[in-house]
């Protein structure tokens, strides 16, 4: 793909899940483990143009069984919306108590993950394994859609490896069995989140003349520049943007700045990101108390903070 000089873009209406309007080109902020909670979240809404948001991954096992970590992940809070939950598991029946539990705390939707590629969850048959048993993933999902008074939704990746890229064929099964928007990931799972992204496997899903639902592209969108280039260029509904927002919440409004200007918006002022960071840290402290508030916010510095000059003294302070 030429980056630098993408095709024309197009115009586009709503993008709708269900109910739920999320306007042209809409903006969605990936659900991260460790990243993805209702802190680093307030930070995205408060920096403008995220226009859905996702819980970090919740383990179905754990919530049934009433693991605190995973009840607390379920927390929502009314300027957050609209938001879902994301659910992963093996076993179709307790992802399916889980999706009742997830429900009952009225999510804008439920999200289903399949597309996660670390050992400890792949390896247990849960999250990109499933894109190894494809009936069962279809057998999930159907139970998860039976359970939710809500949209229904997914994330994935292209396949477990180069070998085995079965996206297409997972995206139609997924789209019978209820989903009503699939986020694809453009990595194998055996890629982790090495290489390059390859989005054209995306458009293939999106060109399907059998595929009816939006669909969202995951994976290197780290600038505006690149936004703007891989909406227009592959023909999706969305964007995903994850990784890239760490330490940078304000990516999602300076993407819809360049997408209506055509030029880049003026980045944060230093007062303005130690005032996001002050933020920052009043919700994690608020959230999860002060020992594990200060201490889970140590990672968040480093990104905040980087690209300014002389910056290091600081940045060590704070960590310590």
């Amino acid at each position: 793909m030429d980056m630098d000089h993408p095709s024309t873009h197009r115009e586009t209406s709503s993008v709708r899940i269900g109910d739920l309007a999320l306007g042209s080109c809409p903006l969605l902020l990936a659900p991260m483990e460790d990243v993805s909670d209702p802190p680093f979240r307030m930070a995205c809404k408060k920096a403008g143009g995220v226009d859905l948001m996702y819980t970090e991954f919740i383990s179905s096992e754990g919530l049934i069984r009433d693991a605190v970590q995973s009840i607390q992940k379920l927390d929502l809070f009314p300027s957050e919306r609209p938001i879902g939950i994301q659910l992963f598991g093996h076993d179709v029946a307790a992802m399916q108590s889980a999706a009742r539990l997830a429900d009952q705390v009225a999510p804008d939707l439920i999200d289903i993950n399949y597309g996660c590629p670390v050992k400890n969850v792949a390896c247990k048959g849960a999250g990109a394994a499933l894109l190894k048993d494809l009936p069962k993933m279809e057998q999930m999902t159907r139970a998860v859609v039976q359970e939710s008074s809500v949209p229904v939704t997914v994330k994935t990746r292209l396949g477990w490896d180069a070998d085995h890229i079965r996206i297409v064929e997972a995206a139609l099964r997924l789209q019978d069995a209820g989903i009503q928007a699939l986020t694809i990931h453009g990595r194998t799972r055996a890629q982790m989140y090495k290489g390059q992204a390859d989005w054209t496997w995306i458009a293939k899903v999106k060109a399907h003349p059998d595929i009816t639902i939006p669909i969202f592209g995951n994976g290197d969108i780290s600038s505006p520049h690149k936004a703007k280039a891989y909406y227009d260029t592959y023909g999706l509904d969305g964007l995903m943007i994850g990784r890239a927002a760490i330490g940078n919440p304000w990516i999602f409004r300076e993407i819809k700045y360049f997408f209506a200007h055509q030029k880049l918006r003026p980045p944060p002022s230093i007062q303005e990101r130690i005032y996001m960071i002050l933020m920052h840290l009043e919700a994690s402290l608020d959230w999860k108390g002060v020992s594990r508030g200060v201490r889970e916010m140590r990672k968040h510095y480093r990104h905040y903070l980087h690209g300014i000059p002389h910056i290091s003294a600081l940045r060590l302070r704070l960590l310590q």
